[in-house]
């Protein structure tokens, strides 16, 4: 961990998620201790070539992706330096079978151990669940899916095969510092902690403007296997793909999606909340109405607001009631009480705990964590470690779920911790749909004060994409 510097559920989805009926899954190769994983990458350019740049180490067997020209442009990209990365990626992906569509490379190529997925948000329950049917091991990226139904889906799949090794990709849940601020908060650090505030730089891409027109697609992108199970009939726009897509409601999940799993990770992980029992969601104008005045919730919804402010609250947290503010758009969290006037908030996003004898505030994935209150290093000091350590920390959640595969560790961040905390901050979302707080019963899965804000939690797919 990086210096810590001093300045004076569970049963929520249990129920739910076992009553959805399992189909029956082929049975996954077993591996050994030495044997080499045969991995597909689903989205193989971005994001995607990132994940896998950590793995060619293992057996690259098949690449799937709508525009190929594009992943060879990404071997240039800065995610893989130094540049001896980039060449032994390239490598691996000219030697793998290349598909457009996931849904043929499950059909054809019987060979695949595990799949990495790293499309947009839309395809991300649709892709998992096709693997885990067929008994491959998934890492998935963040947000782990779109919709609150697609999670529940997933984790039953993951408790009915329980030799399945899942990962949501929230690489923050690996790193040191990020475990070391779970064990002082669980350890009373800083007393009861009864209110925290997340914050983000995000969005970094076009939101909060009106959907544009079309313009002819590109000869090298298959646009309608990108579009996939979204059910709109768009026409492509680079304001869409490749990178744009989050601000668009058909295919991402704004700037909560992009940074909730890493950034709301920590206070879920370290308190234990539960789902949250009320959630509301104030924003920015709505993106797309008749005029640049016009305030109005706009019917479809097709993108999302420029910012937001997210409260959550936790009526049944396991040491009492939590409230929890997100903020996006750049907006930074007012200053409590006590809080040093040399002290920071840094402006790229992070985490603030405020607790009954001090607070702790850290960066984005859990880094460079500072105490704020008197004595606190010290008393630091005498809280041991109790969660252990990830190989290449933060740099190693890839290959941390290789070796869980290979029976040699847990993985980091399965299925049965990730669908609760994808669960959370995609209620966000349903609350900003909604346009109105919404009180939920975890449980059951489901919007008690009003009605209409359930079909938020789940939605329709394109004929051939369904879940």
């Amino acid at each position: 961990m990086a210096q810590v510097h001093h300045i004076t559920r569970r049963g929520l989805l249990g129920a739910g998620a076992a009553a959805m009926a399992a189909p029956a899954f082929a049975a996954a190769r077993k591996l050994g201790p030495n044997d080499k994983v045969n991995l597909a990458v689903i989205g193989a350019g971005g994001q995607g070539a990132a994940n896998m740049a950590k793995l060619t180490g293992e057996n690259i067997v098949a690449a799937c992706d709508v525009d190929f020209d594009r992943v060879a442009r990404g071997m240039l990209d800065s995610h893989f330096e130094p540049n001896p990365m980039r060449a032994v990626l390239k490598a691996a992906y000219s030697k793998a079978t290349r598909y457009t569509d996931y849904r043929r490379m499950f059909d054809a190529q019987k060979d695949i151990d595990a799949v990495v997925i790293a499309t947009p948000d839309h395809h991300h329950a649709v892709a998992a669940r096709m693997a885990m049917e067929r008994g491959l091991h998934v890492y998935v990226q963040k947000p782990l899916t779109y919709t609150v139904e697609e999670g529940r889906r997933l984790l039953a799949l993951s408790r009915a095969n329980p030799g399945l090794v899942t990962q949501m990709g929230n690489q923050g849940h690996s790193g040191d510092d990020g475990r070391r601020v779970v064990e002082l908060i669980r350890g009373g650090l800083i007393g009861k902690v009864r209110e925290v505030h997340v914050w983000t730089n995000r969005p970094v891409w076009p939101q909060g403007v009106a959907r544009p027109a079309p313009i002819p697609t590109p000869a090298n992108l298959d646009w309608q296997t990108w579009l996939g199970p979204a059910d709109v009939d768009w026409g492509y726009n680079p304001d869409y793909a490749h990178f744009n897509w989050r601000g668009w409601i058909p295919f991402g999940c704004g700037a909560l999606g992009d940074m909730g799993a890493h950034l709301i990770d920590f206070p879920v992980w370290a308190l234990e909340p539960g789902l949250p029992t009320r959630v509301e969601t104030r924003h920015s104008r709505w993106p797309g109405g008749a005029s640049l005045w016009d305030t109005k919730r706009p019917s479809p919804l097709e993108g999302f607001p420029l910012a937001c402010v997210t409260h959550y609250e936790f009526g049944n947290a396991k040491g009492g009631p939590v409230r929890m503010t997100w903020y996006d758009g750049g907006i930074l969290p007012p200053t409590p009480p006590g809080f040093p006037a040399n002290l920071a908030m840094s402006p790229d996003g992070g985490v603030l705990f405020v607790g009954a004898k001090g607070m702790l505030m850290h960066e984005t994935y859990g880094e460079k964590p500072v105490l704020i209150g008197d004595g606190l290093e010290e008393k630091a000091k005498k809280i041991g470690q109790t969660l252990p350590r990830i190989k290449g920390g933060l740099a190693g959640h890839e290959t941390n779920f290789v070796r869980a595969i290979r029976g040699e560790e847990p993985a980091s961040c399965p299925f049965d911790y990730a669908v609760p905390l994808n669960e959370t901050m995609i209620l966000g979302i349903v609350a900003l749909k909604a346009d109105r707080p919404i009180e939920y019963d975890g449980a059951a899965g489901r919007v008690t004060n009003a009605p209409d804000a359930n079909q938020y939690l789940t939605r329709t797919y394109r004929k051939g994409w369904e879940l």
